[in-house]
């Protein structure tokens, strides 16, 4: 595993505020809500440390930006070593997402004061979410992927392993809470960025099939990987067909958390698992092909997500699918013109080979048919085209079910990990068309993401099912205070919110 990502988190009460043991105790500093002549910005202190506190910076030093801070160190013993106070913006504005990225910045102070624990302080009456909220910001902020690199000369930053909510006693039970599941979901959305960085030499479908199982053995999940045989047997053609110009052998995985009862119809999440994505023969340009290791970032997704449901023991049925290969170029790929079964029975032009994601994804979401499940959500680095509708701040969502795709837009509003709804119009799909197969697995460069949407929809039958392309959310330059550059583990933390916001 790369570094850090477990992180011990914990609850402390506030009434021993003044001799809490802490080598940094973190504050917000809320901004005026109204602009006056002389603005005064808002510590968010417990009761008792407020008088310590008073008089040991001058108020035009305190810094309300999210981000800005000021640090006052303490000279009393036995009591925090240092108090930073930390930008949180305007109170009415400091929602779970605001937490999320206070907690991140907490965390990138402590690394750069060279501690390795943090106090965090939230306020009164916090609920378990904002705490939630606050410890996965945390652990996001807290991974770094070092395991390919040689141990390090004393120069490399400190690991912030110690992160702990203080709250007000009779917030504590619920505190407790927050910070158990919120402990859970960033490990497990740590753990998808851990298998997203590892290099396509490492990180083969095999791997990525050994590690789904070695994850299921841990937290209870059933589990089945099928090789070339039984995909043969399974009449998957369409993912053998993409795998075909590869000496790494194809996988389909398939994870089970029976969390209700036997008669219950599961949730079934399906992720693509492309460990390396060179195009095949319509080969990608060189300059930025390295980072077609990401390509199975959806599979990394659904892989962290099911550690999720099985750990917080979710009480529902929910099925994790990730079909894994790669594309790659030999005398045995698949070529531009080629037509090919799917496990659906359809026939489909192959046009261009570097749309090969939903080739595999198809018949892994024809294999989900089989479960008779509530819901199918399926997540994809599909399309370059997701990426100038939206950027880099959301994925594109796209369904059969408004209501579904309503919850999905809820949980990724509380997770931080947002959607955006595009529509999936027969226009569009007409452009798919094919005069020699049932449909073609392009449509062109207008509507690009739609039609790769269109196409999925296909092999869905008349399941409730939604699709998430996370092509500009999955990786990416770590802008926010929790990421790094590289793997962010986008939908992780969205997909065990929907599931369990199911369960409620």
């Amino acid at each position: 595993m790369g570094a850090q990502t477990s992180m011990n988190v914990g609850c402390v009460s506030s009434a021993g505020a003044v001799s809490h043991d802490t080598p940094l105790l973190v504050l917000p500093v809320h901004e005026p809500e109204e602009e006056s002549e002389a603005p005064k910005a808002e510590v968010l202190a417990p009761e008792g440390l407020s008088n310590v506190l008073s008089g040991a910076f001058p108020v035009e030093d305190l810094k309300h930006k999210p981000g800005e801070s000021a640090l006052v160190y303490l000279n009393e013993g036995g009591g925090p070593r240092r108090v930073l106070l930390l930008g949180a913006g305007k109170a009415s504005g400091f929602d779970l997402e605001a937490t999320r990225r206070f907690a991140g910045h907490a965390v990138r102070a402590a690394e750069s004061v060279g501690v390795s624990g943090l106090t965090t302080y939230l306020g009164s009456d916090v609920s378990a979410d904002a705490v939630q909220a606050a410890t996965e910001g945390a652990v996001l902020a807290a991974w770094r992927f070092t395991e390919m690199k040689s141990p390090d000369q004393g120069d490399a930053p400190t690991d912030v392993e110690d992160f702990e909510v203080m709250v007000d006693p009779e917030d504590l039970d619920t505190a407790e809470a927050g910070v158990q599941v919120g402990g859970v979901v960033g490990r497990a959305a740590n753990f998808a960025r851990t298998l997203q960085s590892r290099p396509g030499n490492v990180a083969t479908p095999s791997h990525l099939a050994d590690e789904a199982s070695r994850m299921a053995g841990e937290h209870g999940l059933e589990v089945t990987v099928m090789g070339p045989k039984e995909l043969e047997a399974e009449r998957m053609h369409a993912l053998l067909a993409v795998a075909q110009g590869s000496e790494e052998e194809p996988r389909l995985i398939v994870l089970r958390h029976n969390g209700g009862s036997d008669d219950e119809a599961p949730l079934v999440l399906v992720g693509k698992g492309l460990t390396f994505d060179a195009g095949g023969i319509s080969i990608k340009p060189a300059s930025g092909m390295e980072e077609m290791i990401f390509d199975m970032s959806g599979g990394a997704a659904v892989i962290g997500a099911m550690q999720a449901i099985g750990e917080l023991n979710v009480p529902l049925n929910v099925v994790g699918i990730v079909p894994s290969s790669e594309n790659l170029l030999s005398g045995r790929a698949m070529k531009p013109g080629d037509i090919i079964r799917s496990r659906e029975g359809k026939t489909i032009e192959v046009v261009n080979t570097d749309a090969e994601g939903r080739l595999i994804l198809a018949d892994a979401l024809s294999y989900a048919q089989g479960f008779d499940p509530a819901a199918i959500v399926d997540c994809a680095t599909l399309t370059g085209s997701v990426v100038i509708a939206l950027g880099h701040h959301a994925a594109a969502v796209f369904g059969t079910d408004e209501e579904l795709i309503g919850e999905l837009r809820e949980a990724g509003d509380r997770s931080g990990e947002r959607c955006w709804p595009l529509p999936l119009w027969d226009d569009y799909r007409r452009q798919i068309d094919s005069s020699v197969a049932d449909l073609a697995n392009v449509g062109g460069r207008p509507g690009g993401s739609i039609t790769a949407a269109c196409f999925l929809r296909e092999f869905v039958g008349e399941c409730r099912w939604a699709h998430l392309d996370i092509a500009g959310t999955a990786y990416g330059e770590g802008k926010l205070s929790y990421q790094r550059k590289g793997a962010s583990g986008f939908p992780t933390r969205l997909l065990v919110d929907w599931v369990r916001s199911r369960a409620r």
